[in-house]
Parts: structure tokens; sequence; C-alpha cells
């Protein structure tokens, strides 16, 4: 077994795309656009991003280091949704998609999300409504869970039962952008 200098391997910044992942192990896997060998992804990598899921399919840029265990992402640098994921739900199809992206995000933190059922629900800081979360709006928008207390950013709209969600992103990624957009 050969040891590895202080600083080990250089990081490698790759493009790839999520093979999976499953938020109850605790890891995936990513597969390069350049080929290679499978990249190890563990959710405590993709927390530091500020989400504890990511839909498979999602492409990915990431730093990755080699390690005796083989492959493993060190930091994600941007998540993108799947493409050609579209939701089937009728309160958001019939909805223009324009006006939905140019709603405004709100703050919000789930109350519950059940995968196996295909939804949950989200309170907004500072009202005291609930907002229907579905699945399918998460796979649109490259997540595949929610965690209870999960600090979300979504858009939120008036559908035929009620207040739903049309997009959710995680918090930290919203932040991020308006960080760096005010330091002009």
């Amino acid at each position: 077994m050969t040891e590895l200098d202080e600083t080990g391997p250089a990081p490698m910044r790759v493009n790839g795309t999520v093979k999976w992942f499953d938020p109850v192990k605790g890891f995936g896997f990513v597969l390069s656009e350049d080929g290679g060998a499978d990249i190890l992804l563990h959710v405590n990598v993709l927390r530091n991003f500020g989400q504890s899921s990511v839909a498979d399919g999602s492409k990915v840029k990431l730093v990755a280091q080699k390690t005796e265990r083989g492959v493993q992402a060190s930091e994600i640098l941007t998540i993108s949704p799947p493409e050609g994921v579209q939701t089937t739900l009728t309160d958001i199809v019939e909805l223009d998609h324009e006006e939905i992206a140019n709603s405004p995000m709100v703050a919000a933190r789930i109350k519950w999300f059940d995968k196996a059922k295909g939804f949950g629900f989200a309170n907004v800081f500072g009202k005291s409504e609930d907002v229907f979360v579905h699945m399918d709006v998460l796979r649109q928008s490259g997540l595949s869970d929610l965690a209870p207390g999960e600090a979300i950013a979504m858009r939120v709209i008036d559908g035929k039962r009620g207040r739903m969600a049309a997009e959710v992103k995680a918090w930290e990624t919203i932040i991020i952008a308006d960080d760096s957009s005010s330091s002009d």
C-alpha cells in the first residue's frame, strides 16, 4: 500500500452526472463526462453544498480527490436538475412558466416529506400556512428528498387544492447566488 504525501494527489475539477444517490444510505455515485471510475459522493459533501439529496441524472460540477479507496467528491460546485424532467401536475402545467419564474422565492422549512408517498408540506417563514410540496417539483428542481427542518427557498402558487410549491431550491444555493450579485 502506498502512502500519500502530506498534500496528497492534486484535486480534479469534474463535470459529471449523478448515477444514483440514496439519502438513507448517505452516499451515491457520479459518472464523469471524461469517463473513468465512478466518483463517490458522500452526503456530508452534499450537505456542505446545502442539500441533503440530489436527483438521479442531475448534472454536477465538483472537485474530486483520488484516495486509497478510489475517487471521491470533496466539494460540490454546482448542481443542475436532470434535463427533460417535467411535472405532470395539472396545477403547474397549466400555468405560465415565465410568471412562475418571475414570482419571488420565499424562505421555508420542511414540516415533513414522505418520499414513498411522493409529497409533504413546508412552512413559509413568518406565515402560519402549510404549502404542499410534490415529488415531481423536487425532481424538476434537482432534488430527490427533503428532511424535516431542512431550510429551502421555493416559489409558491395557488393550486387547485391550495398553496403549493412550483419550484424548490436548497436555501444555501439561494444565499450564494444573492451574495455573489451584491459584491459589485
